[in-house]
């Protein structure tokens, strides 16, 4: 792994910036200046984070708009009926309004009894653990506050999927730079796990960080482990920048592979 450390460090200083941010679901999260708005949006961006980011991005507005520039103080103060009103005729895939309208409600009924999402998140944590076991936590204390299960916005960490939506969410909310805005300080970023869905998973299986042939947790992990390696402070860092390739048309897998190549052979006096 660690020869591919000058192939990352340059796509991170080609792709990681404002200029590749669309379409991406965090161009959603980032206008929100205070934390405690900025993790509702984050939240709900993240859940709905499946399918073409363009139909992702689309999906957003429709939800975020309603909620205004406050987010956490109007889901503190909604109820599901004013909910189903705003949301009537939703669906972004397989996820309905209903399954969306339960969604908020949840996390309006846990704002009423947390100071924040943060403070919610921060009862689960214990000292040295991996960011996905405060995570199963707080994804049990959410799901606690839902009326129907399952809901295809909240997966279950503790079922050994690799979860990417949820991990997305805490890499936004924890790390910051010209694309994570940052705004938790309950974990380090040392503590992430990469997220993981069936295009990274290629892109790790392509670049040999994972053995595993299903993209589940325990190939995030090794991917994870895979990364720190090269940056045990921050295993998540080039998340975005090895994600632009395929989900942008300009930038192919294929490409991503070139490059990591030639860098490589340029590092070994060589030429492929």
């Amino acid at each position: 792994m660690i020869r591919y450390a000058p192939a990352l460090e340059a796509l991170y200083d080609a792709y990681n910036g404002a200029d590749f941010l669309s379409p991406d679901p965090v161009e959603a999260v980032r206008p929100y200046r205070n934390p405690r708005e900025r993790e509702i949006a984050a939240f709900i961006a993240a859940s709905l984070a499946y399918g073409r980011a363009a139909q992702i991005c689309r999906s957003l507005v429709r939800v975020l708009a309603p909620l205004g520039e406050s987010p956490s103080s109007f889901l503190r103060t909604a109820n599901r009926e004013t909910l189903t009103e705003c949301f009537r005729g939703f669906r972004h895939r397989f996820t309905d309004d209903a399954q969306l309208v339960d969604l908020l409600a949840g996390l309006g009924a846990l704002l009423r009894e947390k100071e924040s999402l943060e403070a919610a998140f921060s009862e689960g944590v214990r000292r040295g653990e991996k960011s996905h076991f405060p995570l199963a936590r707080f994804a049990g204390l959410l799901r606690a506050r839902l009326s129907r299960l399952p809901n295809s916005l909240l997966p279950d960490p503790e079922g050994g999927s690799a979860c990417k939506r949820l991990h997305l969410f805490l890499k936004w909310m924890i790390r910051q730079d010209a694309v994570d805005p940052g705004g938790w300080t309950v974990l380090p970023p040392s503590s992430l796990v990469v997220p993981v869905d069936t295009h990274m998973h290629r892109i790790g299986l392509k670049l040999g960080l994972t053995k595993r042939r299903q993209a589940d947790l325990k190939a995030a992990l090794e991917m994870t482990e895979a990364f720190a390696l090269i940056r045990p402070d921050d295993p998540t860092r080039y998340d975005f920048a090895l994600t632009r390739f395929g989900i942008r048309s300009d930038l192919s897998i294929e490409a991503l592979l070139r490059f990591c190549r030639s860098r490589e052979a340029e590092k070994d006096g060589t030429m492929c």
